[in-house]
């Protein structure tokens, strides 16, 4: 459990910040990119779920909030010697490949649903929907960053499995949300040339 009894430490005034392992490094390197922009995801997130509360969705997206807390004490721990699969342990916390496939599923369920897509859609159609939107697009930013962190270290594949399926289960979302599609604003290309 994790018990945090002081806010403020004053270690990152110096511009860098710790590691689940202990080892320290700057703020703006590749791996604090990536657990910031899955932090601004769950962020998001959190955000449509203001706005999905009474539907079954909302609890679906406090799990994926949750799993996105494993992802980001994920990152935050540098593979260790010997640590060939990123395989969890008693004091490693890992994003497992059933966790990818639970996404998958979910995915698959929404969108047997959904209108076929006719067009690419622009992120709105109602606010609930729109929220949803907000998140697709952190989580592919949450993607970015990861696969930049992954060019520079080791990187479990099992998180960026998850972040990639994240962002689509996003989208279904988003247009199940609108109507199971129905209501999905089309874009027109040219339109207003």
């Amino acid at each position: 459990m994790v018990r945090l009894n002081k806010i403020y430490t004053r270690t990152g005034d110096d511009g860098t910040t710790g590691l689940v392992d202990g080892s320290r490094l700057p703020k703006n390197a590749a791996r604090m990119e990536a657990i910031g922009a899955v932090d601004e995801a769950n962020c998001a997130i959190g955000l449509a779920v203001c706005a999905l509360t009474e539907t079954p969705h909302g609890s679906v997206l406090t799990r994926i909030q949750n799993d996105l807390f494993d992802l980001g004490a994920d990152l935050a721990t540098p593979k260790a010697p010997g640590d060939e699969d990123f395989t969890p342990g008693e004091m490693t916390l890992r994003v497992v490949p059933s966790q990818v496939t639970w996404l998958e599923t979910e995915i698959d369920a929404i969108n047997a649903h959904l209108q076929p897509l006719r067009s690419f859609i622009l992120p709105g159609g109602s606010e609930a929907a729109a929220r949803v939107h907000i998140a697709r697009a952190s989580a592919r930013k949450a993607e970015r960053a990861a696969v930049a962190m992954a060019a520079e270290t080791p990187t479990n594949p099992a998180a960026l499995g998850y972040l990639n399926r994240l962002s689509d289960y996003l989208f279904v979302l988003a247009r199940a949300v609108n109507g199971h599609g129905a209501d999905d604003v089309l874009w027109v290309p040219g339109q207003n040339r």
